[in-house]
């Protein structure tokens, strides 16, 4: 039993997929499925039922893999554990944040950090809260940048700052003439939102209780989007309004594009940093969260 055999059979659990697991894994798939099997026959246990469509956990299997991630954090903590001697703002940090705060953050995170770690260099991901969870646990990640509410076990969460929605709409558009927007006037013109799986429309959702499809009046609907850039895009193209967090509109089109802020008191989220409580280098951790607040700052929040 190797620790790289470990990390297959979590990787597969993940993905329930051979081809998704291998890629993750950096290995063809025909290695994978060799030391999933290997590794079944060793233990005398079938971890996972395979059919032509799909990949089912066993029962016991259920328990293996729970261990294997225990152990695989432990292994990963020797790592950190021996690099934690050196200077803890020297090596690589991982750090992963959700879609809508990455790209609105890091321009003025990095510069904040690069001062105060004379060059602790990152190693970014995007992604959703969902996926950037288990990597986090799993040793794959540092730490992430998220919004609240986030529980995890053994994991730190520290909030870091607050940010209010704002209302973004195509240049002249009849609630330009406002100083702010009411909530339910949302549901008097199409509402793009990001699609399933980002806690952000959740949020939206939530902060405005009253946005569901029933109060949308005169066919006006919610239609979903890929990426708060490509509502941007529709927003500008005149399909309707939209929400964002007021760090996204840092840098907008103005000769396209419009902003307002909502009345009082606004929707808004609580952005926060979260880590594992055993991670080994507290100094690195506190930079990353002193280049947050440092950033928050220039984009006046």
């Amino acid at each position: 039993m190797t620790l790289t055999e470990l990390k297959y059979i979590v990787m597969l659990a993940e993905e329930k997929h051979f081809g998704r697991a291998a890629e993750r894994s950096y290995v063809s798939q025909p290695t994978l499925s060799v030391a999933v099997k290997k590794l079944e026959e060793e233990l005398g246990a079938a971890i996972f039922e395979r059919s032509k469509s799909a990949v089912y956990i066993t029962p016991i299997g259920t328990q293996i893999i729970a261990q294997a991630k225990r152990v695989l954090e432990q292994a990963n903590m020797i790592k950190e554990l021996a690099s934690s001697g050196q200077n803890q703002l020297k090596g690589p940090l991982k750090v992963g944040a959700i879609f809508t705060i990455a790209p609105y953050l890091f321009p003025f995170m990095i510069p904040a950090l690069q001062q105060i770690t004379s060059g602790m260099p990152l190693i970014i991901e995007e992604d959703l809260t969902e996926n950037l969870r288990p990597k986090l646990r799993n040793g794959e990640l540092d730490a992430i940048i998220v919004a609240l509410p986030f529980h995890e076990p053994d994991v730190v969460t520290q909030p870091i700052y607050e940010e209010e929605f704002v209302v973004l709409m195509q240049k002249g558009h009849a609630w330009a003439q406002l100083d702010e927007i009411q909530t339910d006037q949302l549901t008097t013109d199409n509402l793009l939102l990001l699609g399933k799986g980002h806690c952000f429309s959740e949020q939206v959702l939530e902060a405005c209780p009253l946005i569901n499809e029933a109060e949308f009046s005169d066919g006006r609907t919610i239609v979903n989007g890929s990426s708060l850039e490509t509502i941007r895009y529709m927003v500008a193209s005149g399909l309707g309004v939209t929400v964002l967090p007021k760090s996204a509109v840092t840098n907008i089109d103005r000769s396209l594009l419009d902003v307002r802020p909502f009345a009082q008191p606004a929707p808004r989220r609580t952005v926060a940093l979260a880590w594992r409580a055993s991670f080994p280098r507290p100094k690195a951790i506190e930079a990353v969260s002193q280049s947050i607040r440092d950033a928050c700052k220039k984009l006046d929040l």
